[in-house]
């Protein structure tokens, strides 16, 4: 299970009220509520997450586990046990140096016991613990035109320079998982891992919804009335349309495969929906008018 830091999740620290975070989980309850975001799959995830972040941290008792267990908070009453056993332990082995026993475990069921419930992240080797680091969580900006393609990148996290390649299609906030690159455990134990979330500016004239694009182009009158070619934009390159006669105003129509690339699925794309907007000319000449009064007269005969 990945590590989610719910205070980030709320934009609140630490240190936070719990007034500070009712006031925050209102906040973006609002903003991603389903109701407001109707088939935006990315805002109901994220409805889903504040309202698990706010589940833990606004009861007293569930934050206090999560602060000390993290991802493993609710197996608080497992941890607190195993330490038990384990302080038990030693205690038995200094008073007792010929063996040891204790509610039915020996020493190697003890420490398969105890490892099983850390994960693998604790280990026993002639009396030392091995624990797993720390996990790190980190925020990488791109612009979305960064993700339209796959790309090598260079971060610097903690003064360490990682290589990282980035699938092209990836979504604002998602997060992805980079093995040991976190903090370094503890006696001999197995670094952490990086968890990185990604935020992702749209600055084009396109709508992103999953894979599917999203846009609007001007018709100018007399090519809606008469049809024709027009050359339009898609995210990586221009088109050429064959209009058809008397166009209507708000027609909407799909290029096949020209959205935005499905995420881990080499050469798969999504759509792009263009919706027509008829643009009336702002200045008529003498001569134009003269001929729409006539096609007036002729529509009315």
């Amino acid at each position: 299970m990945a590590f989610i830091d719910y205070y980030q999740v709320l934009g609140i620290n630490k240190n936070a009220t719990e007034a500070e975070i009712k006031k925050a989980y209102r906040k973006l309850a609002r903003k991603y509520h389903p109701d407001v975001n109707p088939n935006d799959k990315i805002a109901e995830a994220k409805f889903k997450e504040v309202n698990e972040a706010n589940e833990v941290l606004s009861n007293s008792e569930n934050r206090k586990k999560y602060d000390t267990y993290g991802k493993d908070w609710k197996h608080a009453e497992e941890f607190e046990k195993a330490k038990q056993q384990r302080q038990h332990y030693r205690g038995s082995q200094q008073a007792n140096s010929g063996g040891f026993s204790s509610e039915g475990f020996s020493g190697s069921e003890y420490s398969d016991f105890f490892e099983s419930m850390f994960g693998g992240g604790y280990s026993s080797q002639r009396g030392k613990s091995r624990f797993k680091g720390p996990d790190y969580n980190a925020e990488l900006h791109l612009n979305l035109r960064d993700v339209y393609t796959t790309q090598a990148r260079v971060l610097t996290v903690n003064g360490k320079n990682i290589r990282l390649t980035i699938p092209a299609g990836v979504k604002d906030g998602q997060i992805i998982k980079i093995s040991g690159h976190g903090g370094e455990g503890a006696q001999g134990g197995p670094k952490g891992d990086l968890y990185l979330t990604f935020s992702i500016k749209n600055d084009t004239a396109f709508k992103l919804d999953q894979d599917n694009l999203y846009t609007t182009v001007n018709l100018d009158l007399y090519k809606a009335l008469l049809g024709g070619e027009l050359l339009v934009d898609t995210f990586d390159g221009k088109v050429k349309l064959q209009i058809k006669p008397l166009t209507q105003n708000g027609t909407k129509v799909k290029l096949k495969g020209k959205g935005f690339p499905i995420y881990k699925k080499e050469g798969q794309f999504g759509d792009l929906y263009i919706t027509f907007q008829i643009k009336l000319p702002e200045t008529l000449s003498k001569k134009e008018i003269e001929l729409i009064e006539e096609l007036s007269k002729i529509n009315q005969s």
